[in-house]
């Protein structure tokens, strides 16, 4: 799950680390009002979306009087930004953030991220910081510093002293240094994140270090422990099916092919995807509906993929471990009953109770093509989408 950088913010100053005052606004009127608890003569106007690129699409403004903020804000809020991140469809600016500006000596990047690869932690900074961070990876990798975290010893002072002697950092400014990084491990470890980034990360002309932007995501599967970031997610940065199915504790990833695929099983779905992809289609979707859903949680994820406009046909591939392969059955049936089945279906079952399962699609008044395997259920599938178009 991904917040915005305002409540990012909120979180990491609660475990000690240097933010600068800001108000976040969810209307013009409300933008406009913030403009006056802002004790500092510059202020920064920020668009609030889950994306990263917002200030080189023109999200972020920097004004240097009252009337050069409000225009910002004027300008940014409803605005549709388009980054690298958005795709080119965008996200409405529907958030804003008002925040004080800074005496900025240096920039640079940080971040905290979950490798697991080496199923270590790392950390991750450079000195030389900014909108640009993702040319210097590729033109000078060598000012990217790495540090690998045990997750049983945690983070240790001497370890913020290396990353600051490799920014440059010197004096009272490694000090400031090594209390942002150990709070800042303490804010992504207590917090159950998988990712913490924070560019940039400035060096003010008090030798003070201050987190200018702040991105975190975390655990779904950790969310249980922590209901108040839970409150912090914002529906309309969502799409509308992938919420839908949160709800329902779906599984469920909308993606842009025309193959609406309903599955068991993690693994198997990417198979399922693989092969779409190999006779000449694509996806709609990722949809594990698990090991042992129930009738109506199987009924309601075939509602989902109905809903899909894209969709021109389904693939439905169940094997059949703890899942039953006549549970899946009838959940296809009363989902295709209680909608307008209008495209071509093609169902491939296999393991507990298959015969059972058969029996059932056999026996229904629904057009359903049976396959033998994923092979055959795919080529069946894409062909049938075929004829139709």
């Amino acid at each position: 799950m991904n917040i915005h950088e305002y409540q990012a913010k909120s979180l990491l100053k609660k475990y000690g680390v240097s933010v600068l005052e800001g108000y976040p606004a969810f209307s013009k009127e409300e933008a406009l009002s913030s403009l006056k608890k802002l004790s500092s003569p510059i202020k920064v106007v920020k668009a609030q979306i889950h994306a990263g690129g917002r200030g080189k699409a023109g999200g972020v403004k920097v004004a240097k009087s009252d009337d050069e903020a409000r225009a910002a804000i004027e300008d940014i809020f409803g605005k549709t930004l388009v980054t690298p991140q958005t795709g080119p469809e965008g996200k409405k600016v529907q958030r804003l953030y008002i925040e004080s500006g800074c005496n900025i000596v240096k920039e640079f990047y940080f971040s905290l991220l979950l490798d697991r690869t080496d199923r270590c932690f790392k950390a991750i900074a450079s000195s030389e910081g900014g909108v640009d961070i993702e040319e210097v990876a590729e033109s000078n990798p060598d000012a990217i510093k790495t540090l690998s975290i045990d997750p049983l010893q945690g983070t240790h002072a001497f370890q913020g002293r290396q990353l600051a002697f490799a920014l440059g950092l010197e004096g009272k400014q490694v000090s400031a240094f090594v209390k942002f990084f150990l709070n800042a491990y303490k804010a992504f470890v207590g917090l159950d994140a998988n990712l913490l980034e924070v560019n940039p990360l400035v060096l003010t002309a008090e030798d003070d270090i201050v987190a200018l932007d702040a991105k975190m995501s975390f655990d779904d599967n950790a969310l249980f422990r922590h209901p108040d970031l839970v409150e912090m997610r914002d529906p309309n940065e969502y799409d509308p099916h992938e919420l839908e199915a949160q709800e329902e504790e779906l599984n469920y990833i909308k993606l842009d092919g025309n193959i609406g695929c309903m599955v068991n099983g993690a693994g198997l779905a990417m198979a399922t995807m693989d092969v779409i992809k190999l006779h000449g289609a694509a996806p709609a979707n990722f949809l594990d509906v698990g090991g042992g859903a129930p009738k109506e949680r199987v009924t309601k994820a075939f509602k989902l993929i109905l809903s899909d406009t894209k969709v021109e046909g389904i693939l439905v591939n169940i094997f059949g471990g703890i899942m039953r392969c006549d549970v899946i059955a009838d959940g296809i049936l009363e989902a295709a009953r209680e909608v307008d089945l209008h495209v071509p279906l093609v169902v491939r079952l296999e393991g507990t109770n298959v015969k059972e399962g058969k029996a059932i699609l056999e026996n229904a008044d629904l057009k359903i093509i049976p396959a033998d395997d994923l092979g055959d259920a795919a080529e069946k599938v894409v062909a049938a989408v075929g004829k139709g178009a």
